[in-house]
């Protein structure tokens, strides 16, 4: 008899932990990222969902004779955003996942 309400008071815990999950991911869906290549030449902003919402690019990134520099900024700034989310989401997201036997 007692096992059911063990079952009980587990689905709860269960559903308050998803419904904590589920609000901890929306606030990193809604934080942005900032991005940055080297001397802070490009940032490049993302969500948390990983949309990308801005894209900042120094003059001085811009040289004609190297298109190839601004490219490598880019990829830099935009990696250095989604690392964050990822550092971000694995800080936040982790103690759920943690305690959990699946």
């Amino acid at each position: 008899m007692g096992n059911m309400g063990n079952m009980q008071g587990m689905m709860k815990q269960m559903q308050k932990l998803q419904k904590e999950m589920t609000s901890t991911q929306d606030e990193i869906n809604k934080t942005t990222f900032t991005g940055k290549s080297a001397q802070d030449l490009v940032q490049a902003d993302f969500t948390g969902d990983r949309k990308m919402t801005g894209l900042n690019i120094n003059p001085e990134a811009i040289d004609p004779d190297d298109p190839d520099m601004l490219s490598d900024l880019v990829l830099e700034a935009v990696n250095n955003a989604l690392a964050q989310i990822e550092q971000t989401t694995q800080a936040k997201m982790g103690k759920y996942t943690q305690g959990l036997p699946f």
